[in-house]
């Protein structure tokens, strides 16, 4: 294996240092108990790789995925290359080239151990030269899909225990940009933890999220079919067996397994190779949702309860609005109605951006609403002027033409939730289609995470520190 050891613990879901302990005999035959540590990151990122016919396309998956992620995202993640060869004096040759390359373009995230290199001892596959023929599929066919179930298998039980999410990506994709911050708030933000797969993709295994408590039970089952069935279908399957009763419908069983697997879109990562590693397969899969004009712009913010007065129209909600999967749409606000978003942690929030209508609704804007923030603290004269209602909101902006942008005042300190107030009824619906939090985020104990936007394209751009502020424009 190529990599280093990391050290730290995983962030998204607060995940403790694992502490195991051993006795061994001491000095004058006394019983000394030694204690280490394991360190765990919050996600595995795991990717198969075999040697292709014509071009391989590695390189260019592992330069996408770490050029979109920052300095701190680094250290709360690894990357697990899986040399799925096989064994033979060629294949380890394969083994070995492709190893070179990877350390050659990739030293700095080999020494950091932000990647790992792997692969499998000779004995781990059985003789896949006598596999059933199934499906109308050919011999060659059969026998690499049957290895490419072996390959995710043995993948998922090496980061199983190294990560608290696992992802499976393919090493021909391309990531979009703040991946990872889409990924990690679309996760933390789960109403319940019932899922079982978050799908980032929506092309075949690429980009499918699961928490590494499950993954003995995936691959389990995958163990056990792996001859059978595509990988795909095993899943599938897999959450058959999980909610769907036998006698009801197909369209009851959709339901049940659309509470397991949920579905994020725009896609973040989309399939690049042509070359498939079956020889002689082309392959010219894209995934339509990478590139889609969606009528709203997504960003990263922080965690927060949201809540409204407004009468929602069908299901566009305020929480996949703020989570950046759709619009939020609403019938027509009254006086007095409002949109609140009480943020877990106070935070200094520097700066936001709140657009309302877009390309084909551009009527149904917010009129006349104001916007409010909650200070922590009773900030008395640094209110310097604005004006402060009977709930310690002060008021520090307004929609002009169905836009709220705007600074916020250092003075004002953390902040405990920010609300858009309307103050008269409006002739027409209210959509938002972005929204924006400009902040500085204060994590628990020395951590302290600087995130900086860019005044022009409102993109994200994080650093962590162990004593004071760091700040660092991106562009």
């Amino acid at each position: 294996m190529t990599g280093h050891s990391r050290s730290m613990t995983g962030e998204w879901s607060n995940v403790d240092m694992r502490r195991s302990a051993e006795c061994t005999p001491g000095i004058g035959g006394d019983e000394v108990q030694l204690f280490w540590l394991v360190f765990i990151v919050s996600v595995i990122f795991g990717i198969p790789t075999v040697k292709r016919d014509k071009q391989s396309y590695l390189m260019d998956t592992l330069g996408s995925l770490f050029s979109e992620l920052s300095a701190e995202e680094k250290e709360d993640c690894v990357v697990v290359v899986f040399i799925a060869e096989g064994s033979g004096d060629r294949i380890e040759a394969n083994v070995g080239s492709t190893t070179i390359m990877i350390n050659l373009h990739f030293p700095r995230e080999i020494q950091s151990g932000v990647l790992e290199v792997i692969s499998p001892p000779a004995s781990y596959y059985p003789d896949l030269n006598n596999i059933k023929e199934t499906f109308g599929d050919s011999k060659e066919r059969v026998r690499w899909r049957t290895k490419q179930n072996l390959d995710y298998s043995f993948l998922m039980l090496y980061a199983q225990p190294k990560g608290v999410y696992y992802l499976q990506l393919e090493d021909d994709i391309i990531a979009k940009p703040q991946f990872y911050q889409f990924m990690k708030n679309f996760a933390t933000h789960q109403s319940s933890d019932d899922w079982m797969i978050l799908e980032f993709s929506q092309l075949g295994f690429i980009g499918k999220l699961f928490k590494s408590k499950d993954l003995p039970f995936v691959t389990e089952f995958f163990l056990m079919f792996y001859k059978d069935k595509p990988i795909d279908w095993l899943l599938d399957h897999f959450l058959w067996v999980k909610v769907c009763n036998p006698e009801k419908d197909a369209k009851h069983c959709d339901r049940q397994k659309s509470s397991l697997r949920i579905r994020y879109r725009p896609s973040l990562f989309q399939h690049i190779g042509t070359h498939s590693s079956l020889y002689g397969k082309i392959q010219n899969l894209k995934d339509k949702d990478f590139d889609k004009k969606v009528l709203y712009k997504s960003h990263p913010n922080p965690p927060a309860k949201l809540s409204t007065s407004l009468k929602v129209y069908q299901h566009f909600t305020l929480q996949k609005s703020y989570l950046g999967q759709e619009c939020f749409w609403a019938f027509s606000p009254v006086a007095g109605d409002y949109i609140l978003f009480e943020f877990d942690e106070p935070v200094r929030v520097d700066g936001y951006l709140i657009k309302s209508g877009n390309i084909e609704h551009p009527g149904d804007k917010l009129l006349n609403t104001t916007v409010q923030v909650l200070p922590l603290e009773n900030v008395g004269k640094a209110a310097n002027g604005l004006l402060i209602d009977e709930e310690g909101y002060i008021q520090i902006g307004t929609f002009l033409n169905g836009i709220a942008e705007g600074e916020i005042s250092p003075s004002l300190g953390k902040i405990k939730a920010f609300r858009l107030k309307i103050l008269s009824e409006s002739p027409v619906w209210a959509l938002i289609s972005e929204i924006v939090n400009i902040l500085f985020t204060m994590f628990k104990d020395s951590f302290v995470c600087v995130c900086l936007v860019s005044k022009s394209l409102y993109q994200l751009s994080y650093e962590t520190v162990y004593t004071g502020c760091t700040c660092m424009d991106i562009f």
